[in-house]
């Protein structure tokens, strides 16, 4: 097989089908889906699955498309004649689906492994492989414009994929990033739309595609009545019982549903115990500086500043106890509130203004629109409660729940990087009595049942805020901090 090109691989997520692999999914969703009359492979490649779906079904319909023209000759070449097969050359984004889905025979089964990238990573190659701009999940405000907008291209094919299937009826056969299949599941379930029934079978990707990345056989049946709100888990191909269910309940994603129903006692909203994320500045080289014989920043220079703006700073690897402790690291803080003007830097810390000045360049690199039109040098996840005196934290990034009591340091307030979430507390005493319910097992339980540990942030706001506080005291016995 040609070795396939780098940028082939980033601009078209393209990761061929192993001929094994595709023989062993079709096997077993032969055995659990309805007889299908037509069987489409939106992203068909070198024809895998559609060679093996015929080899099922051989009286079947194929329809197979693909971007890529080379891919289409050999993918006719391996199937017979006689078969009952359409190939398109086109792109999934621009051919008329819904139209062709309404003359083809139902019940469908759509098949295959769509391509394994993001949106955002197709805007750096200024691809045009991508689906028209939406906000498909809704999103508002801030989280629209930052890392929560960007989204996997094979989301946006599944759920076109689901609307065929609702449509004329069917099951959809794929392989995916099993956080794509948990997106897709999440959309469907917040919507109320009709799914029969889910079900997700473990796949190796570092054997059958070179990948580090969770993936899975995604199975879903639609058959415009009944509805289920869980998928079923199972560790393999191989494996005859699932290990593990997931779900929707309360408007929300579970990742253990029969650990759930049984600690759920204890959700609901902090109305006094809010969480919040720390800075967000995307110029660390700049802002972040380390302390070993004065402040350096991270270009190697040596920095000459006041301490009015200068605060101590805690990162995600200093929560989880991977960062070598003798580097300590402070951060300069422009703002008390986003949006706050930052000119009176130049007159309360000239030196400090000067630096900034310095290194403007860095900070108009900046390409978040969030920083547009903002005053120089501006920051976000600022606000009163960045400088509480008191604080527990806790790393989005690292897979494990560990709650960390942060307390002044130099007289100062610590501050965190955007990958930790803090709650703000003006004595130590209370911030303690908070920090021992979160270590509770009644806590670490709650909040285990709902995370995905292979999620690349599986510790979000969304998820803590869950936690009521006060009921999860009330549960152990304690008066509420």
């Amino acid at each position: 097989m040609r070795p396939r090109k780098r940028r082939d691989i980033a601009e078209f997520g393209d990761f061929q089908t192993p001929d094994e692999l595709a023989r062993e999914v079709v096997a077993l969703f032969r055995a659990r889906v309805p007889k299908p009359a037509t069987i489409i492979e939106p992203s068909c490649g070198k024809g895998a699955f559609l060679a093996a779906a015929h080899e099922a079904f051989p009286d079947a319909r194929l329809f197979g498309l693909d971007i890529n023209a080379s891919y289409l000759d050999v993918a006719r070449l391996r199937l017979p004649s006689r078969c009952k097969l359409t190939l398109v050359h086109d792109s999934f984004f621009h051919f008329d689906w819904m139209r062709w889905v309404q003359d083809a025979a139902g019940p469908l089964l759509v098949l295959g492994n769509p391509p394994w990238v993001t949106n955002s990573e197709l805007g750096g190659l200024r691809s045009d492989n991508l689906p028209a701009k939406t906000n498909v999940e809704s999103l508002k405000g801030f989280e629209a414009v930052t890392g929560k907008a960007n989204f996997d291209i094979s989301e946006w094919m599944l759920m076109k994929s689901l609307e065929w299937l609702g449509v004329k009826g069917g099951a959809l056969a794929v392989l995916c990033k099993a956080a794509v299949a948990r997106k897709i599941l999440s959309s469907v379930w917040k919507r109320s739309l009709p799914i029969s029934a889910a079900a997700l079978f473990r796949i190796d990707a570092a054997v059958h595609f070179s990948a580090a990345v969770e993936a899975c056989l995604f199975l879903v049946e639609v058959n415009g009545t009944a509805s289920s709100q869980s998928c079923s888990i199972y560790p393999s191909l191989q494996a005859q019982a699932p290990c593990g269910r997931f779900g929707w309940a309360e408007d929300a994603l579970v990742s253990d549903m029969e650990a759930y129903e049984r600690h759920k006692h204890v959700r609901g909203t902090n109305k006094t115990y809010v969480w919040r994320s720390g800075l967000k500045h995307d110029c660390a080289k700049v802002m972040e500086l380390e302390r070993s014989t004065g402040f350096w920043n991270g270009y190697g220079e040596k920095v000459d500043v006041e301490d009015t703006y200068l605060y101590p700073l805690v990162k995600s690897a200093d929560i989880a106890g991977v960062r070598r402790r003798d580097r300590e690291k402070w951060v300069i803080v422009t703002q008390c509130a986003i949006g706050e003007d930052t000119g009176p830097i130049a007159r309360l810390a000239p030196k400090t203004w000067a630096y900034l000045n310095r290194h403007r360049a860095a900070f108009e690199r900046r390409t978040s629109i969030i920083y547009r039109n903002k005053p120089d040098f501006s920051m976000f996840g600022v606000g009163a409660y960045s400088f509480a005196p008191w604080k527990v934290a806790i790393s989005g990034l690292y897979k494990k729940l560990a709650f960390r009591l942060y307390g002044p340091v130099e007289g100062k307030p610590v501050m965190f990087d955007d990958t930790v979430y803090v709650l703000p507390f003006d004595n130590r005493a209370q911030a303690q009595a908070v920090l021992d319910l979160l270590d509770s097992d009644i806590a670490h339980n709650f909040l285990e049942s709902m995370v995905f540990w292979d999620e690349k942030r599986p510790i979000t706001v969304e998820l803590l805020k869950r936690l009521d506080i006060a009921r999860l005291a009330q549960r152990l016995g304690r008066s509420d901090p």
